[in-house]
């Protein structure tokens, strides 16, 4: 059965849904909210809830990620921010928030001209280690050659290779070397997570790199422009829905290697994370969610590396506001009605309302199609 829809005489697209455009279907089992488990794996790592944060200046700093890590989830810190930049970046981060609209990115893209510093680098994750909690550091594709090393040396758990699109065959010219990603991860001691990716066949080939996790989306960040600066955007219920399937073909095809899915991007409120899940994902990488937290850097703004591009920017600074402590956001007691606190609480009751113990079983639940209306 096809799903493509005529644009035009010349040109077909597949149709495709968003998070807003499908809802979970309650079946004729119910239970107790608390006989479900949120528990998550990843290689040998083990979280209470499967939330990762977001490898962006608004939402972690070394403080943060290692707050998350006592909550049981998964604080990513960006080793091209500015806690890489700066000894002290607590009154540029203030600054950033205290920007005016017209003049964010230009400043913003003065501020990330620091280069970064292989000494902050295992600085802040000998910090992060320090405090007992996972070790997470990111990279985008284009420093992973020049960075893993110092990455490696400072000590990380788990490492992220994250960009707005990452491929498994990078095609450069001539004086560059690309990223050989299958090789790299071979030769890691550590596993390794990478993306983004949207479709079926993309994830595939990350699969087939040696990669432990997949990231799915991209273009869809509350605090990104890539949908009209480049035109690119992956509705994230078919993205997501797209990628379990390479997930469960490539299990057949390795012999048993289960790959992780994770969310990445359109994930701002509960509703959001429940339909995640729902549509194959095993965790969520969380962004704007979090960075609503008292705690959060971005000081109730939000922003990622897209928003200071040298180059083409491609993302903003938002304000999203701030709602609670990191802890009441995860696991309430919920003060919004909007599904911005106790995101966990809303996930583990969505879970229980439609009968599943855990994530790996509440995968498997019905799902209806029907196109958001705003207004």
């Amino acid at each position: 059965m096809t799903n493509e829809i005529e644009i035009g005489r010349g040109k077909r697209g597949r149709r495709a849904f968003s998070f807003d455009d499908v809802a979970v279907v309650p079946s004729r089992r119910t239970r107790d909210p608390q006989n479900v488990s949120l528990a998550w794996q990843i290689d040998a790592f083990r979280f209470d809830i499967p939330v990762i944060a977001a490898p962006m200046d608004s939402v972690m700093s070394p403080q943060t990620a290692i707050e998350l890590g006592t909550l049981g989830g998964l604080g990513v810190l960006d080793l091209e921010g500015l806690w890489t930049r700066y000894e002290d970046p607590t009154s540029l981060l203030a600054e950033i928030a205290s920007l005016p609209t017209e003049a964010t990115t230009a400043r913003m893209q003065e501020i990330y001209r620091e280069p970064i510093k292989a000494e902050l680098i295992a600085a802040r994750l000998g910090e992060i280690r320090e405090a007992g909690v996972t070790v997470a550091g990111a990279l985008s594709p284009h420093r992973t050659q020049e960075l893993y090393e110092t990455v490696l040396r400072a000590g990380v758990d788990l490492f992220v290779i994250r960009g707005t699109t990452v491929s498994a065959e990078h095609v450069a010219s001539a004086d560059a070397e690309p990223l050989n990603l299958k090789k790299f991860i071979y030769d890691l001691d550590v596993p390794v997570i990478v993306g983004g990716a949207s479709t079926y066949q993309a994830a595939l080939h990350l699969m087939r790199t040696g990669a432990a996790g997949v990231l799915v989306g991209f273009g869809g960040g509350a605090a990104q422009t890539t949908r009209t600066t480049l035109g690119i955007h992956a509705p994230m219920a078919t993205a997501v829905a797209d990628v379990a399937a390479a997930r469960r073909d490539y299990l057949d095809e390795s012999g048993g290697r289960y790959v992780h899915v994770i969310a990445d991007g359109g994930l701002g409120r509960s509703g959001d994370m429940v339909k995640a899940i729902a549509c194959g994902a095993d965790a969520m990488m969380v962004g704007a969610a979090l960075a609503r937290a008292q705690e959060a850097p971005g000081q109730g703004y939000h922003w990622g590396p897209e928003a200071h591009h040298p180059e083409l920017p491609r993302g903003e600074r938002v304000r999203v506001g701030t709602v609670g402590p990191l802890a009441e956001i995860l696991f309430g007691p919920g003060t919004q009605a909007d599904g911005s606190t106790n995101l966990m609480g809303a996930l583990r009751r969505s879970m229980a309302t439609t009968g599943y113990s855990d994530l790996k079983e509440f995968q498997r639940v019905d799902v209806v199609v029907s196109p958001y209306q705003a207004g």
